[in-house]
């Protein structure tokens, strides 16, 4: 089919406003799912995603539409001076003449810790959709996916979706968006994606707002990896878009960025399950399955191309002489983790498994990051970085889910940055790689600068919040006679850990919140330590502000109270800064009624054999080990 008849965009909206429901819709409108094979979420491929009702992974998709050109609208120049600048005007058909058209859409995240997912799929189409809930009106990652699709240059189609609910204000909300994106309200498409209203109009204005693809087919081959995932039978699949030139099947391909090579054994496209083709070709989006068994070599924002020649089974200078005229796409930003974590296996011996399992899982989740540490106590493992904790929550649920992985979860922490007294700079990533207090000069910690929006009414209950968790106002801009947005500077430690779940508690779920970072400040920060029967366990570790220093220690050592079960002897619990004990609790002791059996006599004979009881408890408090649960670990977590 020709480039002009390709449509590629994507759906871009904050959480639960209803992308996958829309994209359901597409599904039934172009028939691109069975009747009886469809279900809600139908795009959502994971478990996790189902049961969570939320959106993790980008997810494409092919669609088939038949259009037809009205005879009395769209009027289209008899005349175009510059059909390269006009380029949906020679994207019509004529008027009046049944047309197909392929719409590749890609289906994305709405949660702030996915926005990674949403940037990739961004740079692969040439418009979005941007969906707004008629109840809710604009929230915060509206805002943060519009500005990442404008910085892409995309073509914005802005709909309202919800409208059929009760609480429903189409028009005030249509007026929030007029003001955000300088369209007129009447510009704007109402629908119900539950019931389908209006939604075929949204199709429809896709084929006749967003550009065609701009490729050449004529070009050496380019295609962009946007995402990928490992399959055990056709090694790392790459899903990208075809920039330039031609792929078929067969081909021997070239990683510009990995400087690999391989041959591809399958390549198609997904509707949304995989259907394999001969060929793909510029503007199209499809799979390529690579072969390739080292997962490293197929990375998220690398360019394939192919090699100039294809038949000879040994490439000579010749065959690659192509290879060095292709420049590489712009790919994508290097991402920043901002939490970060130590994962260790429960058995030692599975930490080669764990290995495996993270590199897999890193093919198809390219924001995450580890490498390897060890721990006295815990052994072997790997520190992680994520993007935020709803992230550390899915890999580590996926993780065992998918590679039955039993994992020891450290407590989460952020980037630090360390000056010595010698002036010599370090970065921290938990609190075990702290150095001793006494050759700290200064420690300082990142800030992130948040957006919240928010119905006028709250603004007391989530200011207070935001004073409770250090955060500086900077500003309020209303977007509404009823809605504003706060600014708020905060240590990012502050926010990734509780925030979220706090404010939706204080604003009745009505408030959102979008944060990036912005630098490090210097602050009065120290080390607490949590001694468990007199051992330091070093995942239970937090730095955090001196005047809040005897307040944490203490909630930590009463989680561990209720979390770890009781032993046969009383164990100690104990929070620390630099050997100073400032919070304790104890774990009571299991007591065996050693005098049940005695039935008359004197006193002597309690005393001697509860003394007998006594020394025994102490000779084994003094070789036990306390074994310490998972729960533990998830529970210290959440306050």
């Amino acid at each position: 089919m020709s480039q002009k008849n390709i449509r590629n965009f994507c759906i871009i909206a904050h959480i639960d406003h209803g992308k996958s429901t829309l994209a359901d819709r597409f599904l039934e409108l172009t028939e691109t799912v069975e009747e009886r094979k469809m279900k809600k979420q139908v795009l959502d491929q994971m478990d996790l995603e189902r049961e969570r009702g939320i959106t993790i992974k980008l997810q494409p998709v092919k669609m088939v539409y038949t259009y037809k050109i009205p005879n009395t609208k769209y009027q289209i120049p008899n005349k175009i001076s510059n059909s390269d600048k006009i380029l949906s005007n020679s994207s019509f058909p004529k008027r009046g003449i049944d047309s197909e058209y392929i719409l590749n859409l890609i289906d994305t995240p709405g949660h702030v810790d996915f926005s990674y997912e949403v940037s990739r799929s961004l740079a692969a189409v040439e418009g979005a959709i941007l969906l707004v809930d008629a109840t809710q009106g604009i929230q915060a990652q509206t805002l943060a996916n519009l500005y990442l699709a404008l910085e892409q240059d995309l073509t914005i189609i802005p709909v309202i979706n919800k409208i059929d609910m009760p609480n429903a204000e189409p028009e005030e909300v249509a007026k929030e968006i007029g003001d955000l994106i300088g369209v007129e309200k009447e510009e704007i498409i109402k629908i119900s994606a539950k019931t389908g209203e209006n939604v075929r109009e949204v199709l429809e204005e896709v084929i006749k707002k967003i550009p065609a693809p701009k490729g050449d087919n004529r070009k050496p081959a380019r295609a962009l990896i946007f995402d990928s995932y490992f399959d055990s039978y056709k090694g790392a699949v790459a899903q990208a878009r075809i920039v330039d030139g031609r792929i078929n099947k067969g081909d021997k391909i070239y990683f510009l960025g990995a400087k690999a090579e391989s041959e591809i054994i399958e390549l198609g496209i997904m509707k949304p399950e995989l259907a394999e083709t001969e060929f793909l070709e510029a503007g199209d989006i499809g799979y390529i399955a690579t072969g390739l068994k080292e997962v490293s070599k197929c990375r998220v924002g690398d360019t394939i191309t192919k090699f100039k020649v294809q038949s000879s089974k040994f490439k000579t200078d010749d065959d690659k002489s192509n290879i060095e005229d292709v420049e590489p796409l712009a790919g994508y930003k290097e991402v920043k983790p901002v939490v970060f974590a130590s994962m260790y296996p429960v058995d030692g011996d599975d930490y080669p498994e764990l290995r495996d399992a993270l590199e897999k899982l890193k093919l198809n989740d390219a924001s995450l990051s580890f490498e390897p540490e060890s721990s006295s106590a815990l052994g072997r493992g790997f520190r992680c970085g994520f993007l935020g904790m709803l992230h550390l929550e899915i890999v580590s649920e996926r993780l065992g889910r998918e590679y039955n992985m039993n994992l020891v979860i450290t407590t989460p922490s952020v980037l630090y940055q360390v000056v010595k007294r010698s002036g010599e700079e370090i970065t921290v990533f938990s609190p075990a790689d702290l150095p001793d207090p006494s050759a700290i000069a200064e420690i300082q910690e990142p800030w992130a600068k948040l957006e919240i929006v928010l119905p006028k009414d709250r603004i007391g209950a989530v200011m207070k919040l935001a004073e409770n968790s250090r955060a500086i106002y900077k500003s309020a801009n209303y977007l509404s006679q009823d809605r504003v947005i706060l600014t708020y500077e905060a240590p990012l430690i502050n926010i990734i850990v509780d925030f979220y779940d706090n404010l939706k508690s204080v604003s009745s779920g009505f408030a959102s919140l979008n944060y990036e970072l912005i630098g490090f400040r210097k602050e009065d920060l120290v080390k607490v330590d949590i001694l468990v029967g007199g051992e330091r366990v070093e995942a239970f570790s937090r730095i955090v502000p001196r005047s809040k220093s005897c307040e944490e220690g203490k909630r930590i050592v009463e989680k561990l109270k209720d979390a770890i079960p009781r032993q046969n002897f009383a164990v100690p619990l104990q929070a620390a800064i630099s050997g100073k004990i400032i919070a304790r609790e104890t774990i009571k002791p299991f007591r065996k009624d050693v005098t049940a059996k005695l039935y008359g006599g004197d006193v002597s004979r309690k005393r001697k054999l509860l003394e007998k009881q006594k020394k025994g408890k102490k000779k084994m408090k003094s070789f036990g080990k306390v074994e310490i649960p998972q729960e533990a670990f998830l529970s210290v977590l959440k306050k």
